[in-house]
């Protein structure tokens, strides 16, 4: 959630839930003022579009014509209340279409479909310098967090989705239209495991920060003049 790494302008995740909007907003805008030629991709769940953060951010786009990339993973239940419970309007493209902003909704399941999605919609802002809206319809199997009992849906319905995962989804793409072969899916695998291994034994030898550090980054270090 905290990952953030400013050299490939990757500006991390939020704690709040849609405070990234904004954020990412003002990344766009810079991009304007400054005449880059980039696309800010802001990556958002569907329990952020109750969020007044998200109206706010989709006015000033489309209003400031500013090339976004808004990319909503709708996984249908936020941390734990089901989209048809929270919201009126259930097609989040047509909430983006109110603010004039074009959009597609993609089956998230499927790697290639949200990857040909994306290129086309990044040409898109590119050539015409406006926002465009994504809606990755998806799914989480797995528990919002370790103290979700998940008692708004059933064993069964999350196991009828692990069936259209889009990892099993993407393998057996590649599989099948030989672009890659399974013992070089084997490869990184244990390429990937090794990784992870050796990243989580780094974290665990770290010491903690000291406690003289706390206050770092909270408040603007004075520059000496």
């Amino acid at each position: 959630m905290h990952m953030f790494d400013r050299d490939r302008r990757f500006y991390g995740g939020n704690a709040i839930v849609g405070g990234g909007l904004p954020l990412a907003l003002g990344v766009a805008l810079a991009d304007k003022m400054t005449k880059r030629s980039s696309v800010t991709a802001c990556f958002f769940g569907d329990g952020a579009v109750d969020e007044g953060e998200f109206h706010e951010t989709l006015n000033l786009a489309e209003l400031w014509r500013l090339p976004m990339l808004f990319v909503c993973e709708n996984n249908r239940y936020a941390m734990g209340m089901a989209v048809e419970r929270a919201e009126a309007e259930t097609d989040f493209v047509r909430k983006a279409a109110s603010y004039r902003i074009a959009g597609e909704a993609v089956d998230g399941m499927d790697v290639v479909a949200v990857e040909r999605a994306a290129l086309n919609a990044v040409e898109r802002i590119r050539s015409g310098g406006e926002p465009y809206f994504l809606e990755c319809r998806t799914y989480r199997f797995r528990a919002h967090s370790m103290f979700d009992a998940q008692l708004y849906r059933s064993k069964g319905e999350i196991e009828a989705w692990r069936e259209k995962g889009p990892i099993e989804r993407l393998q057996k793409w590649l599989e099948d239209n030989r672009i890659i072969k399974p013992e070089e899916l084997a490869q990184m695998e244990r390429e990937v495991d090794e990784e992870i291994a050796e990243a989580v034994a780094y974290a665990e030898a770290g010491a903690l920060e000291p406690v003289s550090e706390v206050e770092r980054f909270v408040t603007m270090e004075r520059v000496p003049s």
